[in-house]
């Protein structure tokens, strides 16, 4: 029997959006196997779009920066659950949260949802050799133990062996002695096996690289890199870009009066660091010392430019074994991450600063020209090295996308049929997507030539949502079990305004009481952009539930 139909959840907020483009999704038809594309996927645990080419001053990414010169990039991407597993499940299988009904890190959707294909497996299917390369995939129940083999991948995906001592005491303190700290600058020589996980993720991408270099097959390879999720582990030497000085604290580092109870994150999981806790900070809104709010931020975005080296080493191999003119290169997180802002600190919110991501795809002769011989797309750079120039974008979107996305879209620069809408419910339904397709932002000429080809930008909206298990913080606030959630939290961006209502949520049958509202938020982004004036009680915040309610 299929499972039962989806709650009134996102369906409620408008799930079903117009089509887009479909001229040219059905003229998509699969390559052979001697002309089609590669596929480089990349993705980064908890990144927010700060980098050089989203406009932070601050953050040195001269390769990532590079590779958006090169590239198609999304100014307004956001992911559909702001915590690792169920996004990942989210953008890969091309289904929202409510459908792959993973709000946790506990079930596995082909058991508990539905047999649903993912990007690597269509891919498999059309003739490609699929790879996986470090965290992909969230490890654990949410993928099976096996990162979705055999559906996904051509054969076992790569963990690195170095990834098992993350979470260990490998933090030298102050007291000379190891701890399990946030804030772990490291000497890679001192570490157990004298390398990190991103550095053997890296390697082993190049090495594949390499073998793939003379197959008469087309790859999908995705790379999964842990920085900057916490701890903050990383070589030592990165601090020196930031020096604390430096350091700035967030715009908006107070926990704003007209915060719902239930929307605050109360970031439990950085509570459980050693050196955290000896600060002894009050739960759940106690502030972290100024001082330390720096350190945060310091190791936050040396964790950036350290990931940025791995990821210019790696699109510097691509570029030395001739394959960046046959390869797609598409560039994401699974979710931003707060860095003090509204008194939060990591992910397991709604606001714009965990649900936005940064999102670019590199596509060979359409985003940039060809490679002529001898000549380089991606030289290595040294975000050392001062006088290195900050590149610009190349070119941009404004438009608002989902993660969502990524399915239809990689298929369709790829050349494969873009999976057809899914119907409601769709559990029964093994491929299908649930996310608009992005071709029609590479149609540049007809962009320029019909600008009823752009469409209306108010027309478009992103989604997300969160759960919790109560009103108020309390410890199992950011990840709550499916069995211990009690309201959800279905959030609205468009162009113009962030709308949340929290509203009751039977888990038991997957099923939210849009009757049942505990709290809402409503924050206008031309005037509020940083979110912190809630107005949802204000006059148009009533004006505006009433125009959407059904």
């Amino acid at each position: 029997m299929p499972p039962p139909p989806p709650c009134r959840g996102l369906l409620w907020l408008g799930l079903v959006l117009g089509s887009v483009c479909v001229a040219l999704e059905s003229a998509a038809q699969t390559n052979s196997a001697t002309d089609a594309l590669n596929v480089l996927l990349i993705i980064v645990d908890d990144l927010r779009p700060s980098l050089g080419c989203y406009g932070d001053k601050v953050v040195r990414s001269p390769n990532i920066d590079q590779l958006a010169s090169r590239s198609l990039l999304f100014q307004n991407a956001f992911a559909q659950q702001a915590v690792c597993a169920p996004s990942r499940v989210s953008f890969l299988t091309g289904r929202r949260p409510d459908t792959t009904r993973l709000y946790d890190f506990n079930s596995y959707w082909r058991v508990h949802a539905g047999n649903f294909s993912t990007i690597p497996q269509y891919f498999k299917e059309n003739g490609y050799v699929t790879m996986s390369v470090g965290k992909v995939f969230h490890p654990g129940i949410s993928s099976n133990h096996s990162d979705d083999s055999p559906y996904s991948w051509s054969f076992p995906p790569y963990h690195p062996s170095s990834e098992k001592y993350e979470n260990t005491k490998t933090c030298r303190g102050p007291d000379g002695e190891l701890h399990a700290n946030l804030l772990c600058p490291v000497d890679v020589v001192d570490v157990p096996e004298g390398t990190l996980p991103d550095k053997q993720s890296t390697e082993e991408a190049i090495r594949l690289l390499e073998k793939m270099k003379i197959s008469a097959s087309p790859f999908f390879l995705a790379i999964g890199y842990h920085k900057p999720h916490i701890p903050f582990r990383y070589p030592k030497e990165f601090q020196k870009l930031y020096p604390l000085e430096n350091v700035t604290l967030a715009a908006d580092p107070q926990v704003p009066d007209g915060l719902p109870p239930v929307a605050y994150n109360p970031w439990m999981d950085i509570r459980q660091r050693e050196d955290v806790q000896a600060l002894n900070i009050s739960v759940p809104y106690g502030p972290i010392p100024v001082d330390f709010q720096r350190k945060i931020r310091q190791s936050y975005f040396a964790s950036v430019s350290y990931l940025d080296t791995q990821v210019g080493h790696l699109l510097s191999a691509l570029d030395d074994l001739q394959l960046a003119n046959s390869t797609i290169i598409a560039f994401t997180s699974d979710h931003g991450w707060a860095l003090g802002e509204h008194g939060e600190w990591a992910k397991y919110s709604n606001f714009d600063v965990t649900t936005r991501v940064p999102l670019m795809f590199y596509v060979p002769g359409r985003t940039t020209s060809f490679l002529e011989a001898g000549e380089k797309l991606f030289p290595y750079r040294d975000p050392f090295d001062s006088a290195s120039d900050v590149m610009e974008p190349g070119r941009q979107s404004m438009h608002l996308v989902e993660l969502l996305s990524l399915f239809p879209t990689l298929a369709g620069l790829a050349g494969l049929q873009v999976p057809p809408r899914c119907p409601i419910p769709s559990f029964h339904v093994m491929l299908c997507r649930e996310g608009r397709s992005l071709l029609k932002h590479f149609r540049f000429h007809d962009l320029e030539e019909d600008p009823y080809l752009r469409g209306n930008p108010r027309e478009l909206i992103a989604y997300s949502q969160y759960p919790r298990p109560a009103d108020s913080p309390q410890w199992d606030s950011d990840k709550p079990s499916l069995k211990d959630i009690k309201i959800m939290g279905y959030s609205i961006r468009t162009i113009d305004y962030r709308y949340t209502v929290w509203v009751g949520f039977n888990p038991d049958e997957f099923l939210a009481n849009f009757s049942d509202i505990h709290a809402g938020e409503l924050y206008f982004v031309d005037s509020d952009p940083l979110q912190d004036h809630n107005m949802y009680n204000d006059s148009q915040g009533r004006e505006l539930f009433r125009s959407l309610m059904p």
